[in-house]
């Protein structure tokens, strides 16, 4: 099949997307379909300190530079008929202290979609993540966000001209997005995602490493971890037809049959995610014919709390009980700050920041200001360790980075060939209704 030039794929990648998060598929999730954006152009925004020989893309007059060495500049123009009016407080300027390290600073341009209503609010909670990470460790560093919308073509516009400006890049944030940069030829700065391609498993560009949240690797090292829990019976794996739901049940069914094990998944619900007492008890007499000995649930809390509630009524009438002789697993997506007792001794991964109050690198930074919910609490996360990463990366060029950051053991391959990234994540277990971490 003829190779599409990048070009190509960009229309095409604006209207298709996908994701690895629980609010993927919701209004304002990183998967939302990218709405007509036909108001004003960006207004100007402070920027970094940058050489004096880059020109500023042909978007209107420079300022004259203010006292505190910064200077004015247009951000490059989104695709025609894809603007919106962002106001330029949208960016902002972290510039280094001038008594820190001699020589020029690190100069990173953060690409968020910070113009696009649908995913600002996650852009913004990756951005305070980026700077309170940056405040704690400021180096000899400067950060200049770039506020894009949520179309691809916009974005690598956006990207050409930073790469063209800045030492390395952070962003973009939405899986379309990640998918369209990596098949260009744009890559040309030390680059790291926020997100996977489309295509998990596809090769990325040299200098792009991809460091994204993703529930289906959850799965697949839950699915590890249940083997190393002695688990060797067949396995129920339970979903609604929601496509986030879809693509962890088949990692986690994937990763158990490549092991050797028996796998089958049951979809049950409505197409927007309702669960029915009637269904659940069909599937439970099936259960009781088929004694799994493992049952993982793709669901998010409530459908799961749901799910095993019924369970457990149905289990109080039988005299040889079904749920004793199930060992229990699930995502991260459980784990929603409730307290949910239907879900006691169910096994799960999570971050340290949202398990670990305690661990040393999540105390070393405060938390968001405001209360932003769960998912959003994850995307800060992911913004702290993305800038961990990026300050690594430009104090070792090449070879493998290992990192106890906030979201997990973090490892990082770059310079040396293809960039590989792998997050191991903590393991708890659901006690009195809440999750605590399970020692090694």
């Amino acid at each position: 099949m003829k190779k599409m030039k990048w070009w190509q794929f960009c229309i095409l990648a604006a209207l298709v997307s996908a994701c690895s998060t629980p609010f993927c598929n919701a209004p304002g999730g990183l998967c939302a379909p990218s709405p007509a954006n036909t108001s004003a152009a960006p207004a100007p925004v402070a920027a970094a300190p940058a050489p004096p020989a880059v020109a500023a893309p042909p978007a209107g007059p420079e300022p004259e530079p203010e006292a505190a060495q910064t200077f004015a500049i247009q951000l490059p123009p989104p695709a025609p008929g894809n603007s919106t009016g962002a106001s330029s407080s949208d960016a902002y300027i972290s510039a280094p202290p001038a008594s820190i390290n001699a020589g020029p600073p690190l100069r990173i341009a953060l690409l968020l979609p910070l113009q696009a209503e649908a995913l600002m609010q996650a852009a913004s909670a990756v951005r305070d993540g980026i700077q309170a990470a940056w405040q704690r460790e400021p180096d000899n560093i400067s950060i200049t966000a770039i506020a894009t919308t949520d179309v691809p073509q916009d974005v690598l516009y956006s990207y050409a001209h930073a790469v063209q400006q800045y030492d390395m890049v952070i962003g973009p944030l939405s899986r379309a997005a990640v998918s369209t940069l990596a098949e260009s030829v744009l890559v040309t700065k030390p680059t790291i995602a926020l997100n996977y391609p489309e295509d998990h498993g596809s090769a990325l560009p040299t200098l792009m490493l991809a460091m994204g949240l993703s529930l289906e690797d959850e799965a697949r090292q839950l699915a590890r971890r249940a083997l190393q829990d002695g688990v060797t019976a067949s396995a129920s794996i339970i979903s609604t037809t929601t496509p986030w739901q879809r693509r962890v049940a088949g990692a986690f069914a994937d990763q158990w049959q490549d092991d050797g094990k028996v796998a089958n998944i049951e979809e049950l619900g409505t197409p927007e995610g309702e669960l029915g007492d009637a269904e659940i008890l069909q599937w439970y007499a099936r259960l009781r014919t088929e004694r799994p000995g493992l049952l993982f649930s793709a669901m998010g809390a409530e459908q799961t709390r749901h799910l095993l509630a019924v369970l457990a009524d149905a289990d109080a009438s039988e005299p040889d009980p079904l749920l004793p002789r199930l060992r229990l697993y699930g995502t991260s997506a459980l784990n929603n700050g409730t307290t949910l007792p239907a879900l006691n001794s169910l096994r799960l991964l999570d971050m340290p920041w949202r398990l670990q109050p305690d661990h040393a690198a999540v105390m070393s930074y405060p938390h968001a200001a405001a209360a932003i919910g769960p998912d959003m609490e994850r995307l800060y996360a992911l913004g702290i360790d993305a800038y961990r990463v990026a300050r690594a990366i430009s104090r070792q060029s090449d070879g493998t980075i290992r990192l106890d950051g906030v979201t997990g053991q973090l490892s990082v391959d770059f310079g040396r060939g293809p960039a590989r990234f792998e997050r191991r994540e903590a393991v708890a277990e659901f006690r009195d209704g809440q999750p605590q971490v399970l020692t090694p």
